[in-house]
């Protein structure tokens, strides 16, 4: 059985992703890049927010390519709506997270 080094309590009944994720505020926009391409960004997901399963949830859900730079989730193409959904589906709040 393993620990939760934030807690002290069994993985299986560690709250820190729940409680993470009550504390953000989130910003999705979108922006042009070289060459024209353009790219959806998801910033503010704090540092308790798994960001390497959010990414991999998005870049399958989406069908689309994507890295984490400085703490930022970069999906390649124009997804602010669909980005939204799949937030709400992970569990964020509405009123957490903001579309520009």
């Amino acid at each position: 059985m393993s620990i939760c080094p934030n807690c002290g309590l069994p993985k299986e009944i560690c709250a820190c992703q729940t409680i993470a994720k009550e504390e953000v505020k989130i910003n999705v926009f979108s922006e042009k890049r070289r060459y024209g391409k353009a790219i959806t960004v998801i910033t503010g997901l704090g540092k308790e927010v798994d960001k390497k399963q959010i990414l991999k949830e998005m870049k399958t859900k989406l069908a689309c390519g994507g890295t984490l730079k400085n703490d930022e989730i970069e999906l390649q193409g124009f997804h602010k709506d669909k980005v939204l959904n799949i937030l709400l589906k992970l569990g964020f709040n509405k009123d957490q997270i903001e579309v520009r």
